[in-house]
């Protein structure tokens, strides 16, 4: 088989209507050949065996857990009090005024990945206070004497932690990382388990590849924010009360106390706040999974050029790899890599590359002998390299958890680097093997060194692509001190905001698909990832961190000329927009790098009680003066826009309206509706000038 037949079979495959899981091994065959679907069928048996004899075995969520029991002692600590309880034991902690710690043990504490800051001054005038009842239950009120939070006593099952608390009437719930589901998600179970959706990443469909344990809840009296330091596998269950559990650890959960942008605030405190990214990196970006040569590659700039469109960065995906390998290079199609990213930046075009999770077992490989000889692949009970299946066959995958394997794998960017390589994107970084049986994890009998003191892949599944953008990202600081790196990954955690963007994967293109887009990048943003975004469909101009169009190999082209098809003048007026904003978005990048506010926020930011600004879900603020409210459905050519109180102007110079009301504006093709808060200075990039457009107070 050559390395483009799957390209060729990819090309020909028909998509099935309802593809079920003998459809999904039909569509395996046909994708990458008898031989490698040899290769899947025999690696999905491999680790059906090491599940079956070796993973921890789950929790019975459905049987009687195990209480704290009846409490014997309580103690008062420099920061909070433990207390003692018949079957465990409670420890609480004032990280801040507003900001509690509780563990539950017994469970094994985790790895602090997900913790930037881990001294805090000492607390006074606490806004927050925590009460413990004889069973366990906790209680969290405000200084004005207002619930927060009630807390039913935790539950142990076997190795695994159920924690339940008590909602509000009427709380609404946002966030848990990467959600297809409503922006509120009360009323809905969500799984935390980092994963693909298997081709079908469609509204509803659940969990995808972030899944984070931080919500925020918000009702008539406060709000909060709620984050569990906890990776195992788990679920979180939103009815008449919070439900969640995890397979495996200590019950570890913070508590920050509102309101929301104070909340998500501290919890960037505690988490990190994102890094600043280089410029370029907030402009329009063309990928497309089949840019197979360098030619190809000067061609789609040379259309955008042709067509005069604003261009910052093209991305290759793996057809730029020798036989998918990683940091490598296809010299046959790419002979002068570092040549082709020269010519581009002279045209202030950067070069974006993909790494994926997998590497090649084969011997003569150098990234693959090195990480055999010194150690660096996550392993099985018997000590054996866990392998798996994916673009390039049977592979390894590097054991992140461990400090000596990130500095390793963050030197294998060289070789991109000297390539010409200026940012980079991880893909199938969950990590994801193929598979036959609709799991596409590896055993959860994988053995992670988890900084020393073990553990399984029940808890360092989730945790994986964070670290793996950890490794690439000190790796780069190491190799190019004077350069910002940039990367954005598939997959992440608690934390991922410190080291990579975030982008949703692969999405279906579809008009409800572009309406959930909106909602699961507000959801990123609550939950701590402040650069989020979707790959976009063509021609809808819609101005959010991330701002790039992708596609697979199958599908249409996505380039604008190709996809707009008559609308280019359209799409030229958003990607102008776009780079007129350049300033403002940077401005905003920089502010979030500072407070760890998110550049895109929910449009009930300012005024979390405003019954009307909470059902928002189709609009965002876009730093401290921007609303934008996208056209979401097709066909539309006006739309309702819930504006905020105040004084508005819209940014096409139109007349200034007034807020606090829902007004219906005008939505052309070639117009999106954007809005400028009365009093702010708005950056912008004029023909390469910066200008200042001051809008005045209301």
């Amino acid at each position: 088989m050559t390395k483009r037949e799957p390209a060729r079979l990819l090309r020909r495959l028909r998509r099935a209507k309802e593809p079920g899981k003998l459809r999904q091994a039909l569509d395996s065959i046909r994708l990458l050949g008898w031989r490698k679907s040899g290769q899947v069928l025999r690696s999905t048996v491999e680790h059906a065996y090491w599940d079956r004899r070796f993973a921890p075995p789950a929790p019975d969520w459905n049987g009687p857990g195990l209480r704290p029991g009846r409490l014997l002692a309580k103690h008062d600590t420099a920061d909070g009090f433990t207390a003692h309880f018949e079957q465990a034991e409670l420890e609480v902690s004032a990280l801040g005024p507003d900001l509690v710690r509780i563990t539950w043990h017994p469970g094994i504490d985790p790895v602090p990945y997900a913790i930037e800051r881990d001294r805090w001054p000492a607390t006074s005038g606490p806004q927050l206070a925590v009460d413990v009842g004889d069973d366990g239950a906790l209680t969290f009120r405000t200084t004005a004497g207002d619930v927060l939070r009630r807390d039913l006593p935790p539950e142990r099952h076997g190795d695994g932690w159920r924690h339940r608390a008590l909602l509000h009437e009427g709380e609404r719930i946002h966030g848990l990382g990467e959600r297809a589901l409503p922006f509120d998600l009360r009323g809905h179970s969500c799984e935390m388990w980092n994963r693909g959706p298997g081709g079908r990443y469609v509204p509803g469909v659940d969990p995808i590849y972030i899944c984070i344990p931080v919500y925020v809840g918000v009702h008539d009296r406060a709000s909060y924010l709620a984050f569990y330091e906890n990776s195992h596998r788990g679920r979180f269950t939103f009815g008449a009360e919070l439900d969640a559990h995890f397979d495996g650890g200590a019950l570890r959960y913070y508590i920050i106390a509102g309101p929301v942008p104070r909340a998500v605030q501290r919890f960037a405190e505690l988490t990190g706040a994102p890094f600043l990214p280089p410029r370029w990196a907030l402009g329009y970006h063309q990928s497309r999974w089949g840019y197979c040569s360098a030619d190809e590659v000067r061609e789609v700039v040379g259309g955008f050029e042709r067509y005069d469109l604003p261009l910052a960065a093209v991305e290759l995906d793996i057809e730029y790899m020798d036989e998918y390998r990683d940091f490598t290079v296809d010299d046959e199609d790419f002979p002068d890599m570092a040549g082709l990213s020269s010519e581009l930046e002279a045209k202030d075009v950067r070069l974006a590359m993909i790494v994926d999770a997998g590497v090649q077992q084969k011997p003569g490989y150098r990234v693959y002998d090195e990480g055999r000889t010194q150690e660096r692949f996550c392993r099985l009970p018997n000590g054996r390299t866990m392998r798996g299946v994916v673009w390039p066959g049977w592979a390894a995958f590097p054991d992140v958890t461990d400090a000596d394997t990130r500095v390793w794998w963050g030197e294998q960017y060289a070789a991109l680097l000297d390539a010409g390589a200026h940012g980079f994107w991880h893909d199938m970084n969950e990590p994801t093997v193929f598979s036959l049986d609709g799991e596409d994890w590896p055993t959860l009998a994988t053995r992670h060194a988890m900084d020393g003191r073990g553990g399984s892949h029940v808890e360092a599944r989730n945790l994986y692509g964070m670290l793996m953008a950890r490794a690439a990202y000190e790796g780069l600081r190491r190799l190019r001190p004077d350069r910002r790196p940039w990367l954005f990954s598939r997959s992440g955690w608690a934390g991922l905001q410190r080291y990579s963007w975030a982008w949703t994967g692969d999405t279906v293109s579809s008009w409800p698909m572009l309406r959930q887009t909106v909602i699961t990048i507000l959801g990123l943003s609550l939950s701590g990832i402040g650069f989020a975004g979707p790959d976009i469909g063509g021609y809808h101009g819609d101005p959010r961190p991330l701002f790039r169009t992708h596609c697979s190999f199958d599908d249409p082209p996505r380039e604008p000329w190709a996809a707009a098809r008559g609308l280019i003048d359209a799409v030229r007026t958003h990607l102008r927009l776009r780079q007129r904003l350049l300033p403002y978005l940077y401005t905003a990048a920089w502010q979030a790098s500072q407070t760890g506010v998110p550049p895109v926020r929910p449009v009930f930011w300012d005024d979390e009680q405003d019954p009307r600004l909470a059902k928002v879900d189709d609009a965002f603020l876009l730093g401290d003066h921007l609303l934008v409210a996208p056209v979401l459905d097709e066909g539309a050519r006006s739309r309702v826009v819930a504006l905020p109180p105040g004084l508005w102007y819209p940014l096409d110079g139109s007349e200034p309206v007034e807020g606090g009301t829902d007004i219906d504006v005008a939505a052309p093709v070639d117009h999106t509706p954007v809005f400028v808060r009365a009093g702010a200075v708005l950056p912008m990039d004029e023909t390469g000038e910066l200008t200042l457009h001051v809008y005045a107070p209301a």
